[in-house]
């Protein structure tokens, strides 16, 4: 009987040649997915993101990984390195079904998100090592976020994949969508800064209004086995969640990092871009099932993060009292 997961994988066929990774086996079952949530929805939703994104950067925040490098390269490290095989070794421990383990290492693959910076700026973090972080995370996410999922996509070899991967055309389509409208914020922040700053605040609410819509019609796509799905993924994508957290804060740590700089490390680790991994799966890779662990890790991650920021805020007033009695 076929798996859940399997039934209607509808990753889109390509040519192959030109794939990081070759194909394990030729037969495919594809099923376009060409919605409108799937062809406009989620590339606005996330160009929206951002473009919001861009509007808080300027030029200096790039320079400040020449002026903080320890902080930068510890945290980047972590992002990069640790949690994509933290999670393989969870999803393998787990032993996940091939799709939502792909789904996972698409998760891990993506970088922080903007979510992160209100976290750090709620629980006393270094809010602008956070925006470089994001910035830098999100350039560096256009080269190794295809390595991570073609490298998950040749080791799980979920039904249905085939020899599909994201090739140069498909990392085309992700550079487009993460580093365009980045570079358009930056720009209008350039030439306008009076109407960006006006604009921040509201931008930020529309992406937060646009994170949860997208994580609402992700589940709702799939809303004939979500419950099977959630019982499936939510405990690996709460285990990676609050490991990925505490990843983040205790590497930098060990490295002798700042306290702030590695509360800001914690959540950019921790709180990743569910939109942009849910729009790899959806609308380049063409499946809404890959797509499901990164929604549900959207819903988790929310909690979880707050959670971990009252544990250390607590921590650090109780340091403080001890301290200065």
């Amino acid at each position: 009987m076929p798996s859940k997961w399997s039934r209607h994988l509808p990753i889109r066929a390509s040519a192959g040649e030109d794939a990081l990774f070759p194909p394990a086996a030729r037969e495919t079952q594809v099923i376009a997915v060409d919605t409108a949530l799937t062809t406009i929805g989620l590339p606005v939703a996330l160009a929206t993101v951002m473009f919001g994104l861009g509007l808080s950067l300027a030029p200096a925040d790039f320079a400040r990984v020449a002026r903080e490098p320890r902080a930068v390269a510890v945290a980047l490290a972590t992002q990069l390195l640790v949690l994509p095989m933290a999670c393989f070794a969870l999803v393998v421990v787990l032993s996940l079904e091939p799709v939502p383990a792909v789904g996972m290492m698409l998760l891990a693959a993506s970088p922080g998100g903007t979510t992160a910076n209100l976290f750090s700026h709620l629980f006393r973090g270094d809010v602008a090592l956070n925006i470089t972080l994001t910035a830098v995370n999100s350039v560096l996410a256009v080269a190794t976020l295809p390595l991570v999922v073609n490298f998950a996509l040749a080791h799980f070899e979920p039904a249905g994949a085939g020899g599909v991967g994201l090739e140069f055309g498909k990392v085309a389509q992700v550079f487009a969508i993460v580093l365009v409208p980045v570079a358009l914020g930056m720009l209008v922040r350039r030439r306008a800064p009076g109407f960006a700053e006006r604009a921040d605040r509201p931008v930020r609410v529309v992406s937060a209004v646009v994170l949860v819509a997208v994580i609402a019609g992700t589940i709702a796509a799939e809303r004939d086995d979500v419950g099977a799905y959630l019982a499936d993924v939510g405990l690996v994508a709460a285990l990676f969640c609050a490991g990925s957290l505490a990843a983040g804060y205790a590497v930098p740590r060990l490295a002798r990092v700042g306290r702030r700089q590695a509360v800001a490390s914690a959540f950019e680790v921790g709180v990743h871009n569910s939109t942009l991994a849910i729009t790899v799966a959806v609308s380049v890779l063409g499946s809404e099932e890959l797509a499901v662990p990164a929604a549900v890790y959207g819903v988790v991650m929310f909690p979880l993060a707050a959670a971990a920021g009252y544990l250390l805020a607590r921590t650090d007033d109780t340091r403080n009292a001890v301290t200065n009695p």
